[in-house]
């Protein structure tokens, strides 16, 4: 987009100087909310970690039925232990809307708990945990993703401000008052100009009266 033509005038020497007046503003409240985003990338960071961890323990332990899932039959481990349903919430961080677990649900057990081993039910519930795990790893992998995306249009609007438009104001204002300078400096030439011309004229009209 090109940048507007500037005029050398009094009327855009003030709006240059109140949009510089406005930027100067507005920029501490964006370097703030650049510091609350990246605080916010922090933890999220760190609850992703921990999460993650989580996951991989549960995956180990999960890994210790293996050699016996085969073995039940009419039970459907996959298929027990897949959520029905995950219900998150959207709450607010430093200003970004971000998803939140609140609850998951599983299908009912369709199976009698007191004609299999114990293990089994064990083993469902310990595949319960692995899928509820996962499901808020993923929460968490958007709400960082969101966070991600803020803290960089954020980032650019800063630089933005920093590096563009606040010395472009500055450029235009100097400009501005130079421009004014020379036209006032050209004024007053004219002035002394237009004034010894006249001054002459009538040192000639003098004369002139004075001959007759």
């Amino acid at each position: 987009m090109p940048k507007r033509k500037i005029k050398f005038t009094r009327t855009e020497l003030k709006q240059q100087r109140d949009a510089l007046a406005r930027f100067k503003r507005y920029l501490p409240t964006l370097k703030l909310k650049q510091q609350q985003v990246q605080s916010s990338i922090v933890q999220a960071r760190q609850q992703f970690r921990e999460k993650e961890h989580a996951v991989n323990t549960t995956g180990k332990t999960i890994s210790s039925y293996d050699g016996l899932f085969n073995d039940v039959a009419g039970i459907n481990f996959t298929k027990l232990s897949e959520p029905d349903s995950v219900n998150t919430s959207t709450h607010s961080i430093a200003g970004v809307y971000v998803p939140r677990f609140e609850n998951i649900a599983f299908p009912k057990a369709d199976f009698s708990l007191f004609a299999t081993a114990p293990w089994v039910d064990k083993a469902i519930e310990d595949l319960k945990e692995l899928n509820q795990q996962k499901a808020e790893l993923g929460i968490l992998q958007e709400c960082l993703d969101l966070l991600q995306a803020e803290l960089k249009k954020v980032m650019q609007r800063v630089n933005l401000f920093e590096k563009v438009k606040i010395p472009d104001t500055l450029e235009n204002i100097r400009r501005i008052r130079i421009a004014l300078g020379d036209q006032m400096t050209a004024g007053v030439a004219r002035a002394k100009i237009a004034k010894a011309k006249l001054e002459q004229k009538e040192h000639g009209n003098s004369l002139e009266a004075a001959a007759v």
